[in-house]
């Protein structure tokens, strides 16, 4: 029998980095031999603790380092979606060789064995616990039944497209219910590690970064295979070497971008006008036939779209910005049209990212905020764009009596509307033209959309605390708005009021984020 260190406490592992020793099962490393080869390297670089597979694999460990070990069991079942130690027995058998800490799904699905159950059997062999987790609520439930440590092992992996980076939210969320939180998966850079340590977490499991030269070797492969393919491509036309190149496609309510987009800078774009009439199908082949010239410069598309986008799927939230038809097939239909893969988001937290990546964002926390034909926005929190629904502003319900969205009483289709209904013809360039003349009636459409946007970003600052709020968008950055719109937080207390810049990619930021979310998309 295998012996474990003695009397292991939460607080050992605490601030500290876990390796995980796992080889990929079948590959040339998948032996006792290497995996205490990993096992002794890990410790004496300075790992805490190791997280290790198999009952063999865990004695063998446990014969050369003294430090604690995660143990865990994996199977592939037929009658549960569970791998991570889902038997009574399993417990039982890693105990007997010598892991200090049981490590278990905790996902609410159809197990074998109940996570009380599991918990039960744990501490009965005087071992620490550890839930892997895919959600807030998984690790409620596992707190409930006493588990020690909680772990996002298990976020992004019970449904959907598995994600590129760790859930630096997921850990921070968990932080709030305890102080025992382990950060796992998809940390594969020290940046990445050190930001799941500043999210909260009280000790990180990095795995394949450093035990698996099969996925490392194949990270590099493809970095490198994409950077010499643009390189000659760029290279042949005389351009500039900078990264690869996407084509960033911008799909607004009134008009269309389209960029070659390579670091962050844009190489070349166009502007077309949206034919609103005509409907997806037909912007997609026209914008095909528009960027033809391109085709040989880019290997990879991003496309950012106004309303929603869902697992490649397209949909309007306000119809009046613009009418597509509902859960639209975007990626498969540009896939389709152009021959080459393609990323989709919202144009706003396209743009929110490309702000923080490279515009006024520098690396911290914003949210962004578009005014132009409707009203759009972003949020990037803990270095992560947050998706889906997040950052749809514009359609926060107005207190006006029909209870219509902000941005139908805010944005540029709004100036207009109020501009006929004072007994002028023009758009919102022409009102801001007016207002910047001192004509009162121009003025005060501006002012009053500027007080509805300063009501907004005080509410955002209430809700997200973030550290910038980036203002784009043509009516964002229409001479004089941002300040109409300070001058109405005038009163606000300093620790309330948020700090308002203007967005510096302008009418680039969309394209310049799409290409960059595009580029990483694998």
């Amino acid at each position: 029998m295998a012996t474990g260190s003695a009397d292991v406490q939460r607080e050992d592992i605490t601030n500290s980095l876990i390796v995980s020793c796992q080889p990929v099962p079948g590959g040339p490393m998948d032996s006792a031999q290497f995996v205490t080869g990993f096992a002794r390297a890990a410790v004496e670089a300075g790992a805490k603790a190791l997280r290790i597979e198999s009952v063999f694999y865990v004695a063998a460990a446990r014969l050369a380092v003294r430090v604690p070990i995660i143990g865990i069991v994996k199977r592939d079942l037929t009658d549960s979606p569970v791998r991570i130690t889902p038997y009574l027995a399993d417990i039982e058998a890693l105990a007997e060789a010598g892991a200090d800490i049981i490590a278990f799904d905790a996902t609410d699905r159809v197990r074998p064995v109940p996570v009380e159950a599991l918990v039960k059997a744990v501490k009965a062999r005087n071992k620490l616990t550890m839930a892997d987790c895919s959600c807030l609520d998984d690790a409620r439930r596992a707190l409930a039944a006493g588990v020690d440590f909680v772990g996002t092992t298990l976020s992004g992996y019970v449904g959907g497209p598995e994600p590129e980076d760790p859930d630096i939210a997921l850990i921070a969320q968990m932080r709030t219910l305890t102080p025992y939180v382990i950060a796992e998966g998809r940390i594969r850079s020290p940046e990445q590690a050190a930001a799941a340590a500043r999210a909260g977490a009280c000790a990180v499991v990095v795995g394949s970064a450093i035990t698996r030269t099969e996925h490392v070797t194949s990270w590099f492969h493809q970095a490198l295979s994409d950077a010499y393919v643009a390189r000659g491509a760029q290279t042949a036309l005389g351009t500039s070497v900078l990264g690869p190149t996407v084509l960033g496609i911008d799909i607004g309510g009134t008009k269309t971008m389209a960029a070659l987009v390579s670091g962050g800078k844009v190489i070349e774009d166009m502007i077309v006008p949206t034919a609103r009439e005509a409907g997806p199908d037909a912007w997609l082949a026209s914008l095909a036939q528009s960027t033809s010239a391109w085709s040989s410069r880019f290997s990879r598309i991003g496309i950012a779209v106004t309303g929603l986008v869902e697992d490649g799927r397209w949909s309007a939230l306000n119809p009046a910005t613009l009418g597509i038809p509902d859960d639209y097939p975007l990626v498969e239909r540009a896939s389709a049209v152009f021959g080459k893969p393609v990323c989709a988001v919202n144009d706003a937290q396209a743009a929110a990212w490309g702000e923080y990546k490279f515009g006024a964002g520098q690396g911290r926390d914003i949210v962004f905020l578009t005014i132009s034909t409707g009203i759009g926005g972003g949020i990037v929190c803990n270095g992560r764009l947050l998706s889906g629904l997040a950052g749809h502003f514009g359609l926060i319900r107005s207190l006006s009596e029909d209870r219509a969205p902000l941005e139908d009483g805010t944005s540029g289709r709004w100036i207009a509307s109020q501009a006929l209904k004072a007994g002028f013809k023009a758009d919102a360039v022409d009102v801001f033209r007016r207002a910047l003349k001192g004509e009162v009636w121009a003025g005060a459409i501006v002012s009053q959309s500027a007080s509805r946007v300063a009501t907004l970003c005080r509410d955002i600052q209430m809700m997200f605390d973030p550290k910038l709020i980036v203002i784009g968008g043509s009516i964002g950055l229409a001479e004089g708005y941002l300040d109409r719109v300070r001058a109405h937080l005038s009163e606000v207390p300093p620790r309330l009021s948020p700090d308002l810049v203007a967005a510096k990619l302008g009418g680039h930021a969309g394209v310049i984020g799409v290409a960059d979310l595009a580029e990483w998309a694998r």
